[in-house]
């Protein structure tokens, strides 16, 4: 089933919505059925051949624990079947809204900044970004200067030096590190828009973004 947007909530809710209880006699074996059968069997034990006391409560007992059993069992089931479903419900509010994905690609619309997200390892000297267009030519290259350990995040506004905004598109983006002279190049979590939401047979989510293609859900590191 896949989302995006529109009557995106009412349809979750539909899929997900309860199944009518089904009327008619049941065929699990439960307390009032174990206890008939428990009094059959003292009716019908040999007189002269007594079972035990504790045989009948210790089958009692095991019957106890095995109805507890399938309780928790059956209670996990529904607590489960509503965490999916509130899950599915959240992923209706992601349509339309960017989240950020390791990926060196994404689209440029015709509004708004893509938002860069890099981590480095440890402190570097200088950092810079490059962006390339579609066909691989180099539109934009800015220096970030010296940067800390750990995640930072870069702003690229999509336009040139002379406030002219770039088609929109996609566009590549790379990062690199300097440290003695010594240049590396660094992954990149970039933003991209929510297109839409599929949710697979399976219960996992998987989004559809724009210039990236499909993630998982589990691959988002940050929703803006």
């Amino acid at each position: 089933m896949e989302i995006n947007g529109g009557n995106a909530l009412s349809k979750v809710l539909s899929d997900y919505a309860l199944p009518e209880q089904k009327k008619g006699p049941s065929k699990d074996l439960g307390r009032d059925e174990f206890l008939k059968l428990l009094i059959a069997q003292l009716q019908n034990q040999d007189p002269t051949s007594p079972q035990d006391n504790g045989e009948f409560v210790a089958q009692l007992a095991q019957f106890s624990s095995l109805e507890e059993s399938q309780k928790m069992t059956q209670s996990f089931q529904q607590f489960a079947s509503s965490f999916q479903s509130t899950q599915h419900l959240q992923a209706t509010s992601l349509v339309g809204r960017p989240v950020h994905v390791l990926s060196d690609v994404t689209m440029l619309t015709d509004v708004g900044a893509v938002s860069v997200v890099a981590d480095f390892d440890n402190a570097v000297q200088s950092a810079s970004l490059a962006v390339y267009d579609k066909d691989g030519q180099l539109v934009d290259k800015f220096a970030l200067g010296p940067q800390e350990a750990g995640k930072q995040e870069f702003y690229w506004t999509g336009t040139d030096a002379n406030d002219q905004r770039y088609p929109s598109g996609e566009y590549r983006f790379e990062l690199s590190a300097s440290n003695g002279g010594e240049s590396t190049s660094l992954p990149t979590y970039l933003s991209a828009n929510v297109n839409s939401v599929t949710i697979e047979k399976s219960g996992n989510l998987t989004l559809n973004l724009a210039g990236v293609g499909s993630v998982s859900m589990a691959d988002v590191i940050q929703i803006n």
